[in-house]
């Protein structure tokens, strides 16, 4: 147990490295940038641990591919027809035989061992979740309901259910959201699912319809909505702010305008977002962007 924690805070830590740059810049974190070659920003423990396997698993695919590149050059240039008009025939190499096994078995152990140490990681939250939020797909567009059973004890424990529709931009004006920076095309949404922040969030998803897939890249999220069926996640978020995905499974005409936004605030701000919400979710909406607006906390994710 205590190598496997090592081994987890290693890979949070040179994933974390490996976003400085990021982090550093004035990209608004938690959307897609143009020209962006990697992945977003590591917003949450388990996408920290997904970038280190991502660039670990990169230190095997580059070797290999440079070698594997120059031995097919070699063989091209070293036995092409005009200088070898005689081919070899040669039939059998033992110690290439025994060579080119053990390589790819020692190496996909390497990659393995990590590999499943994540995959465990990503099932398995490292405390009871305080929040369960269930997220359901339509054609095209999200619903959610948060358990009352396990919200924070500052909120009343009532019911708290909504759709999360594509923002319109004949609507952006008259909602607050007309900063595109801020509320991107085919990203905004007119209702996010708001969560606090610090907290391990488990996710349910499913759908009522056809096949979608809940994802949010940099919470390092991806789980499937299936018709009958209820797929389980968690996820913590270590920043405030609004961070975005989209559905990642094909799911019909409009799967290109299926977005999702979850809206990370302090769990002060969440409970009392939770009590309005209860009763009101516009209401809810107003009083948490006031309060933002206010200073209160961060409006944009990383500013």
């Amino acid at each position: 147990m205590r190598v496997k924690r090592s081994i987890f805070a290693a890979m949070a830590s040179m994933g974390t490295a490996g976003t400085a740059v990021a982090q550093e810049s004035d990209l608004i974190p938690g959307q897609p940038h143009p020209w962006q070659m990697g992945l977003q920003e590591a917003l949450s423990p388990i996408e920290a641990q997904i970038h280190w396997f991502s660039n670990y698993t990169l230190a095997f695919i580059i070797p290999i591919t440079i070698l594997v590149a120059a031995l097919l050059a070699w063989v091209v240039f070293r036995y092409r027809a005009s200088r070898n008009p005689v081919a070899s025939r040669t039939s059998h190499n033992t110690m290439i035989e025994v060579v080119w096994t053990l390589a790819p078995v020692i190496i996909l152990l390497f990659l393995a061992v990590p590999s499943f140490q994540l995959l465990t990681a990503q099932y398995n939250p490292p405390s009871e979740p305080e929040l369960t939020v269930k997220a359901t797909g339509y054609q095209w567009y999200w619903g959610y309901e948060y358990q009352p059973s396990e919200v924070s004890a500052e909120a009343e424990a009532e019911t708290v259910s909504f759709e999360s529709y594509p923002l319109l931009d004949d609507d952006r004006d008259t909602t607050g959201k007309a900063d595109r920076n801020v509320y991107p095309h085919l990203l905004a949404v007119d209702n996010e699912m708001v969560v606090p922040v610090d907290t391990v969030i488990r996710l349910i998803s499913t759908s009522a319809d056809v096949i979608h897939s809940f994802a949010l890249p940099s919470m390092g999220v991806k789980v499937d909505a299936v018709p009958g069926r209820l797929n389980e996640y968690w996820f913590e978020a270590q920043r405030e702010g609004i961070f975005y995905g989209q559905c990642s499974e094909l799911c019909g005409q409009s799967h290109y305008n299926m977005p999702i936004a979850v809206r990370v605030v302090s769990k002060e701000q969440f409970a009392a977002w939770y009590s309005t919400a209860s009763g009101s979710l516009e209401d809810a909406n107003a009083q948490l962007t006031a309060r933002i607006q206010s200073g209160d906390s961060v409006a944009v994710a990383g500013r």
